[in-house]
């Protein structure tokens, strides 16, 4: 499994409720066109993070890298149904950061034979 993580903030104003609405919006749009997995959105609690990272953090979960590109090839088309509520999300979020991350060890690993 590859998981996509954004960190991020809500812009001054917005509604974390509202934010939390829309974004289901979204990531349904997606998991329900098999484009995802799974996703799931937390929330800094206590104050407790490193310092870089935003109050909200979000996990996209895909099988793969093939997955993954479908999905930003829906998204980077800026199409409908998938542009409004991409643009829903987007537009109420500031101080984003990504990464990707997989499952470890990888399900294809083999033991016994590594050099270093």
């Amino acid at each position: 499994m590859d998981i996509y993580n954004a960190w991020f903030d809500l812009k001054p104003g917005v509604s974390d409720m509202e934010f939390s609405d829309r974004l289901t919006a979204y990531m349904d749009n997606l998991k329900n066109d098999s484009l995802m997995q799974g996703w799931r959105l937390m929330r800094r609690k206590l104050g407790l993070s490193a310092a870089s990272v935003g109050e909200f953090h979000l996990m996209m979960e895909f099988t793969g890298m093939a997955q993954l590109d479908q999905a930003f090839t829906r998204v980077g088309s800026r199409r409908e149904p998938v542009e409004t509520v991409h643009f829903g999300v987007n537009s109420l979020v500031q101080n984003v950061q990504f990464a990707l991350y997989r499952d470890f060890p990888d399900p294809m690993r083999h033991r016994g034979e590594e050099k270093f």
